[in-house]
């Protein structure tokens, strides 16, 4: 067996309310759930994005609790890639200095393909890119 496809990936930030406003008001997201203080949920494409506070999400759950999850969190920045044409770059481009966002990097791949590169209010890299960097 082989995994089909990436259903969630997760980042973990300092600020929730900082990155709801971030994700909803800067990338366009809309938010699934969240509970204060915990965590955020949101749309993307076919799948979700998790944002986690770290601290929180650390904690194990009760014993009796309804959603066993696991413990899990990190620290430091973290990365995701969300896949844009190359159209689609161009837009980013122009969307995220409309929006007074800085683009950390932006560079085209030896194998063909570019990515451009902002960070998130929690110091997370946010990168935009033509799936071609990957052959898909």
């Amino acid at each position: 067996m082989t995994p089909s496809a990436i259903l969630e990936s997760a980042l973990y930030v300092t600020d929730l309310a900082a990155a709801e406003e971030y994700y909803v008001g800067i990338l366009g997201l809309t938010l699934l759930g969240k509970v204060d203080g915990r965590h955020l949920f949101f749309r993307c494409g076919p799948g979700v994005l998790l944002v986690f506070n770290a601290e929180v999400t650390r904690i194990p759950p009760a014993p009796d609790a309804r959603l066993p999850v696991p413990p899990h969190g990190t620290a430091g920045e973290g990365h995701l890639c969300f896949a844009a044409s190359a159209d689609e770059l161009a837009g980013w481009k122009a969307n995220l200095a409309a929006k007074r966002i800085a683009i950390e990097s932006e560079f085209e791949w030896p194998q063909g393909g570019r990515s451009i590169y902002i960070r998130d209010p929690s110091g997370n890299s946010i990168e935009f890119a033509e799936p071609r960097i990957w052959d898909l």
